[in-house]
């Protein structure tokens, strides 16, 4: 049997085909290749080749202990325990002192 191609007519905004046709470039590859890739690939694994789901809106642990330790270093400046910096200089310099 012969190896038969097909054309595929894909519409993308030109910023994204320029940029991605850089970076294939720096690769070594050319548009077609690169698709034919990602399409051997999603064959290969039955589905999109990379994950696809709807952006967490749940702060991480991470991002919770810093606003908790925002919230305790403003009250600490209310009750005159921590003093409050101008700039990010003042504070380099006063940690400089310590």
């Amino acid at each position: 049997m012969a190896n038969l191609t097909s054309a595929i007519n894909v519409n993308v905004p030109t910023d994204v085909k320029e940029e991605a046709t850089a970076i294939f470039n720096d690769l070594g590859l050319n548009m077609s290749t690169a698709i034919n890739m990602f399409l051997k690939r999603a064959i290969y694994e039955h589905g999109i080749p990379f994950e696809v789901k709807i952006p967490n809106s749940t702060p991480s642990p991470e991002l919770l202990d810093a606003i908790e330790e925002g919230e305790k270093i403003l009250k600490d400046i209310k009750n005159n325990k921590r003093k409050p910096y101008d700039s990010p200089s003042e504070l380099f310099a006063n940690l400089d002192k310590e």
